[in-house]
Parts: structure tokens; sequence; C-alpha cells
């Protein structure tokens, strides 16, 4: 699987969701940001990790008894058990939180293997237990049910479509306040980069506006003086 450098992975943590997704826009990119998916709490810094995907599909009642979950090779418990460090753990749950995609038990166990984070577009079960982990988690709303009653986990690390964004195993997973947003990994240094400036200059822009500036050619900048002004800033 791809792998993160850890100076990638601390730049990333101080870039916004939305900067990201304003990046990704100018290179074409824009169905990125995961749908009706919000943080359960709210931690210090953003999630950021490779993904390993687990995939959900209707679940046929003749095929997913209680009983599965005694099989050591069921796909989710062995998701739960391979899903590396640092990893984000993303799930497809066909966008149905009627049914839960994990508890508070197997968030707890993926937390302790030292992944990074968790990702369903479906619920959890034992959402305000999950929350008051340190253990960034992610979902559309709480799900008091057993995933059995709908869910049938079927396939491990593949091409998934959470929230509406495909997402591919080692695609890099950031995670804020805000939500999580899906960067293809061949990308992700540069839109680090970019991101990087764009922020420096918002921070500017914020600064002048706070002032009393107009935004009118700070915001974008079309004012040639802006961007004298914030070199000078800088």
């Amino acid at each position: 699987m791809n792998k993160l450098s850890k100076k990638l992975r601390e730049n990333l943590k101080k870039i916004s969701t939305a900067t990201i997704a304003t990046c990704l826009y100018k290179k074409g990119l824009r169905n990125q940001f995961i749908q009706d998916v919000f943080p359960l709490s709210a931690l210090k810094e953003n999630m950021v990790g490779e993904a390993f995907t687990l995939r959900y599909i209707p679940a046929r009642e003749d095929l997913n008894p209680i009983t599965v979950f005694k099989d050591p090779k069921h796909p989710q418990r062995v998701a739960i058990e391979t899903c590396p460090e640092g990893a984000v753990l993303v799930m497809d749950s066909r966008k149905d939180a009627r049914a839960a995609s994990a508890g508070s038990i197997l968030v707890t166990r993926l937390m302790k293997r030292g992944a990074t984070g968790i990702v369903t577009d479906g619920g959890f079960r034992d959402s305000e237990e999950i929350a008051n982990l340190n253990f960034h988690s992610y979902h559309q709303r709480p799900s008091a049910p057993t995933n059995l009653t709908l869910h049938q986990a079927i396939d491990i690390n593949s091409p998934i479509g959470c929230g509406d964004v495909a997402v591919f195993p080692g695609d890099i997973i950031v995670g804020d306040k805000d939500g999580v947003i899906v960067i293809p990994f061949n990308i992700a240094e540069e839109v680090a980069i970019e991101c990087e400036a764009m922020t420096r200059f918002e921070d500017f822009v914020l600064e002048q506006v706070n002032k009393g500036q107009s935004i009118l050619g700070l915001y974008p900048p079309t004012d040639k003086q802006t961007l004298v002004d914030f070199e000078k800033w800088k």
C-alpha cells in the first residue's frame, strides 16, 4: 500500500479540507469531499492517513446469520485486524445508517492497533462511547441496530464508493471538523505544497479583513497592490 512520509503527514494535518477542496477543484477533481459524513468529536488536529477500505453490500439472510462473526475470516473482523498502522479504515455502507457499520469494541481495537481513524457513510452503534475515544471517527449518524440487519461485509481493500466519492486503497484521507476529503496519492505532495501557500495567503487576507479592508481586489487578488502587500507581509 502507498505510504505517506512523516513530513507530508504532518503538513496535511495543518491544512483544512476546504482549502484542499479548492486546490483539487483547480486540478479538475470536483467530487472528492465525502458527502453527509460528520465527526463524532472535535479532535485538535486533522486526521491524515492512507485509505484502507471495507465494502458492505445488502445483507442476505441465508448468508448472513449472527454466527458469521465466529468465522476468523469474516471481512469486517479481518479489516479491523489488518488495517495498517497510520491508515484510515474507510467503509462503503451504501450511505445507509439504519444499520451499524461497527461499534465501540471494534473501533477501540482499531485505535489500539495504531490506525489513524475510521470513516463510514453509514453509522456507528455505541456512538457516544466512540465519541469519547481519542480517535478520529466519522459517520452519518448513530445506528443502534447491528449491521446484520441490512449490511453484509464482503470485500477488503478494493476500490469503493463512500459518500458518493470514489476511494481507492492508498488514497490520502484528510478529515477535520468540517468533514473528510480524498486526495489521490500521486498528487498528495503537490497538493500539500500548494495548499500551504493558499493557507498563508488566506491568513493574510483574513488579517486585512479584520482591519476593515474590502474583499474587492483582495480576495481574489485582482488588485496588483494586494500581491505587493502580501509579499511585504510574508
